[in-house]
């Protein structure tokens, strides 16, 4: 059988392909492009004056197989600087004292953002330092707002530089279609800070975005709302869901603690866990227990059919017109069952209103958000516990996928067949 496969490699050319003795891919390639710019004086430059040192570079794996790129760079002479000086050319698909590929850089940052830089190192088959130098490599202090073509959806969320939620920095991210990149990581979490980034974004992408994904941080949320439009500020549906399930949870404990005395541990066993679990999803074991619970105490068992009903309207395919009634509705039955344990939540509830109702306009959730700041953490906790906030944002780097929009030419592979 005989396919081809993309190198995603522009302006080259394939000379060869040969297997080594340790069953590795190497790819000859020379260059198709015939000039390059004086190194003094910048010129462009087109006469060639032979090839530099034969270099090999770490690329994809093709078929699981270690794949290798190898190629004699062209000198060029400049005939415009005293003396004609040569220039050895350089091509855009590496960087100049790299061993490995752009492509391949890029997918060593995919796994380290994934894990730790030991696990990638492991996985890739490269040393700790040559990955810690491929991730400093790719370190962006800026944003590069020409690189970005639209941003439909941006994500605002906090981390912890250090234990006991302290020295927060802001992550800020974007999300078009299913690429997610980090925008910024602001040192602080001010409104100000926040507000003074959003402000940078550009015209032609602010007309872009369609949804700012936040948790209930006023600055956040001001800030948003001010810069861009509040219409479009979507509170996350886990963080209300986390507010209004620690309602019950805290019932929980206080129920608890009254009912040992009429109830035996057995009894009692798992019920934590039995409440937080998704009430479709519960065995017939556990139905009997919040029964048993729920027969001794009375508050418990409303609290937690009215934390069900409330997650149900969250779970239905409504309009937010539709959802605000539905919302309204739950709020009265709340106030009939006399409960006070949802008070705290029905003032955020009140605060947020619209922009909690806004998630039901597209269903937009800060997942994505969450996802990469526990990526992000795993970075952090390689940093040795130097938490400084240059330091921790010296780890981090454009997230981004790498796309199947090459140029680069096809080659058949039918060689490769034989090697496999």
């Amino acid at each position: 059988m005989k396919f081809e496969i993309s190198l995603d490699i522009e302006n080259v050319k394939i000379k060869n392909v040969e297997k080594s003795e340790k069953g590795d891919i190497v790819i000859y390639v020379k260059s198709t492009v015939n000039e390059a710019f004086c190194r003094k004086c910048n010129s462009k430059i087109d006469k060639c004056h032979g090839f530099d040192n034969e270099i090999t570079l770490r690329h994809l794996s093709i078929l699981g197989r270690k794949t290798y790129i190898r190629i004699r760079p062209a000198r060029y002479q400049c005939l415009f600087c005293n003396n004609k000086p040569t220039t050895t050319q350089k091509l855009s698909w590496y960087n100049q004292r790299s061993p490995n590929t752009k492509a391949y850089e890029e997918h060593v940052l995919l796994q380290t953002v994934n894990s730790t830089i030991e696990d990638t190192a492991v996985k890739e088959n490269l040393g700790y330092e040559a990955v810690t130098g491929i991730i400093n490599r790719y370190i962006e202090c800026e944003v590069d707002w020409n690189s970005i073509k639209k941003l439909e959806t941006v994500g605002l969320d906090e981390i912890s530089l250090k234990k006991g939620h302290k020295d927060f920095v802001t992550i800020v991210t974007g999300r078009t279609n299913e690429t997610v990149i980090i925008l910024a990581i602001l040192k602080d979490r001010k409104k100000v800070t926040v507000k003074k980034f959003l402000q940078t974004i550009p015209e032609r992408l602010t007309k872009t975005i369609k949804f700012v994904c936040s948790d209930m941080y006023d600055g956040f949320v001001n800030a948003a709302k001010e810069v861009l439009n509040k219409n479009i500020v979507v509170i996350d549906r886990f963080h209300v869901a986390k507010l209004y399930r620690k309602c019950i949870d805290d019932l929980r404990k206080k129920e608890l603690k009254r009912l040992k005395s009429e109830l035996t541990e057995e009894e009692l066993k798992g019920v934590m866990w039995i409440l937080r679990k998704n009430s479709n999803k519960l065995s017939d074991e556990e139905s009997e227990v919040l029964n048993v619970l729920f027969n001794h105490s009375e508050v418990l068992g409303k609290a937690y059919k009215l934390c069900n009903d409330l997650t149900s309207i969250f779970e239905e395919d409504i309009t937010k017109k539709e959802a605000a009634s539905k919302i309204n509705n739950w709020k009265l039955k709340v106030a009939e069952s006399g409960l006070s344990c949802f008070k705290t939540f029905l003032t955020t509830l009140d605060k947020f209103y619209d922009s909690i109702l806004n998630y039901f306009i597209d269903r937009q959730t800060s997942g994505f958000v969450e996802g990469l700041n526990n990526k992000i953490k795993v970075i952090k906790r390689r940093c040795y516990g130097r938490v400084q906030y240059k330091i921790v944002a010296n780890r981090l780097f454009w997230y981004k996928g790498i796309t199947a929009c090459f140029n680069g030419e096809l080659f058949s592979v039918q060689q490769l067949i034989n090697f496999v």
